[in-house]
């Protein structure tokens, strides 16, 4: 798809970050624009932005956890526009916690998010998509989405499952000769608010870790990251890597295998901060 101007674009988490940056783009193409949010005040600050712009805009907040909402909602935007081009699922959470420590409840709200958010909006929107005649569904993964690390099992499962779930799609829609491209986009690390709006498992310095996020790990902005993803679409791509540290991580993992968790293992124990404290001698918090 190189020509977005009067396609109609949905984006979830639309209110901040890499969603407000798509709609900002999209906006400046000429696209319409579908936005919801659970930050119903971020929310209302995109559409203000992308209304300067002279965008249609169709604004909602959305909890894509709640299945019939998020069906409703797809059938209201068809309704409003008439069709529907683009679906970006890219409302996300993080959350930092360990295995052994991580109440089941928080693990569940990671995967009704970052999954089950997705797989719910994918469904609500793809006969949509199949019906334009000129569909594309673009599916927010993460690096973590590529390798694992520790004290991320639910982020790395959550993320992990999008990209297996995307890419199975994206083959399933090429063998039906559906009129849909399937993207799944691994960002690396962004500057958006996602580490300091995060939560964590007790014993952990939360504000420590996404100070540490924020300062030698975010290096992307999320204009950069919109841009990136845009051409991804533009170009059909299956798979959207951003920033160099996802295209060298990646790289690192299929290089040594499963040899890369003993180094990542060493590396985050040594530099991470706001770790669980296990009765080490140095306080990791």
């Amino acid at each position: 798809m190189t020509d977005i101007k009067g396609k109609v674009a949905v984006i979830t988490g639309a209110g901040s970050g890499i969603g407000r940056a798509l709609a900002l783009q999209l906006a400046d193409g000429g696209a319409r624009l579908a936005l919801s949010d659970m930050d119903t005040l971020g929310l209302a600050e995109t559409v203000r932005q992308v209304e300067q712009r002279g965008a249609q805009v169709h604004s909602q907040a959305l909890d894509v956890t709640q299945r019939e909402e998020v069906f409703v909602y797809a059938d209201t935007v068809a309704e409003h526009f008439g069709v529907v081009n683009l679906v970006f699922n890219n409302a996300g959470i993080a959350y930092t916690g360990e295995v052994e420590v991580m109440p089941l409840k928080d693990f569940e709200r990671v995967m009704d998010v970052d999954f089950w958010g997705v797989v719910n909006g994918t469904k609500a929107f793809l006969p949509h998509l199949i019906a334009s005649g000129d569909g594309h569904l673009v599916n927010i993964s993460s690096l973590f989405g590529l390798l694992a690390i520790p004290g991320q099992s639910a982020y790395n499962s959550a993320k992990f499952a999008v990209r297996g779930f995307t890419e199975s799609l994206r083959m399933e829609m090429l063998a039906a000769k559906h009129p849909v491209e399937v993207t799944c986009v691994h960002p690396g690390g962004i500057k958006t608010a996602i580490a300091r709006n995060s939560t964590a498992a007790d014993g952990y310095a939360q504000q420590d870790l996404a100070t540490f996020f924020d300062k030698y790990l975010a290096h992307t902005s999320p204009e950069a990251a919109a841009r990136r993803i845009l051409k991804g679409v533009a170009a059909d791509r299956g798979r959207v890597l951003i920033g160099l540290d996802a295209r060298a991580l990646d790289l690192f993992q299929r290089v040594t295998a499963s040899g890369y968790q003993r180094i990542t293992s060493l590396v985050t124990d040594l530099a991470m901060p706001g770790g669980k404290d296990k009765g080490k001698d140095r306080v990791r918090s």
